[in-house]
């Protein structure tokens, strides 16, 4: 496991750049359609590929739609000020308890200054959020993610649809190693193995998109997913059997894409890291999906 240090208005498109080398591509659809059908999820023949992402097996999908990007500090924000954290309606009944037993008001490390104005802090900085906003939001739990998703009319993606909407190319029937194909990352393609000491702007690396049009599927914030980690069809415990086995069932939920943080040699579109749905610290954020 990887580890590391709508009853209120939804969050809408956003418009970005970044100094990363590619030019700014201008305002963005919210989310992106994947169609349904059959796609291969997991992993026969990657030699890097860990005994959770084995076998390759099929899976069969309705359409759905995903965000174009993770959720944004600025939609974030917004999910604050309009009561997200005070309205039960909008987390489940386990998210709500852990919401009133440790106090959750916003993100790990954020914090309201004198004046009312947000500030985030970063390897012992105390940064201007109005500076970031367009980066996405981290150290969430899967219960923030979750309340912000019903928040904005929608939900979690599976890890199935995940995985579908970040490596499925239909035009070539078959699963790209990475959302942009099978060559290794490059800084014009992911945030990842700490270039940058956080989160780069959404839609800063247009060079990564994934088929659908999916950005920053990979780097950036790890992502958490609404499903629980189970085995795959042909599951056979390696490099030994604690790996993954001792993990398995509803009480840990998947993460998926690799962080800003994360080693590129690491990070592929099947890998699969898990973790409690309460835990912050992480460099952990989300993207919601919605049925088409």
């Amino acid at each position: 496991q990887l580890m590391e240090a709508r009853a209120l208005t939804p969050p809408g498109a956003v418009a970005t750049t970044a100094s990363t080398g590619c030019d700014p591509i201008g305002p963005l659809p919210e989310m992106v359609r994947v169609d349904g059908g059959p796609s291969s999820m997991g992993t026969s023949h990657d030699p890097w590929a860990y005994d959770n992402e084995r076998e390759a097996h099929e899976v069969e999908l309705a359409p759905f739609h995903i965000d174009t990007t993770p959720v944004t500090n600025r939609a974030y924000l917004a999910f604050i000020e309009q009561g997200g954290y005070d309205d039960e309606r909008l987390w489940s009944a386990a998210g709500w308890a852990w919401r009133q037993e440790a106090g959750l008001e916003a993100p790990q490390f954020w914090a309201r200054e004198g004046g009312g104005a947000w500030s985030i802090l970063r390897f012992g900085r105390r940064l201007d959020l109005a500076s970031h906003l367009d980066e996405p939001v981290q150290h969430v739990c899967c219960h923030e993610a979750e309340a912000f998703a019903r928040w904005a009319g929608k939900r979690l993606p599976t890890e199935a649809e995940w995985e579908k909407a970040a490596v499925w190319d239909p035009a070539a029937g078959r699963a790209r190693r990475h959302p942009w194909g099978d060559d290794a990352p490059t800084p014009l393609h992911a945030n990842l193995g700490q270039r940058h000491d956080g989160p780069l702007p959404v839609g800063s690396l247009p060079h990564g998109a994934s088929p659908c049009g999916a950005l920053g599927m990979i780097g950036d914030v790890w992502e958490w997913t609404a499903s629980p980690f189970t085995p795959y069809p042909g599951f056979a415990a390696f490099p030994y059997q604690e790996y993954s086995e001792v993990f398995w069932g509803n009480e840990y939920r998947v993460l998926r894409g690799g962080s800003w943080a994360a080693d590129a040699a690491a990070v592929r579109g099947t890998f699969r890291n898990w973790d409690y749905p309460i835990r912050r610290q992480i460099f952990s954020g989300f993207r919601c999906a919605r049925d088409a």
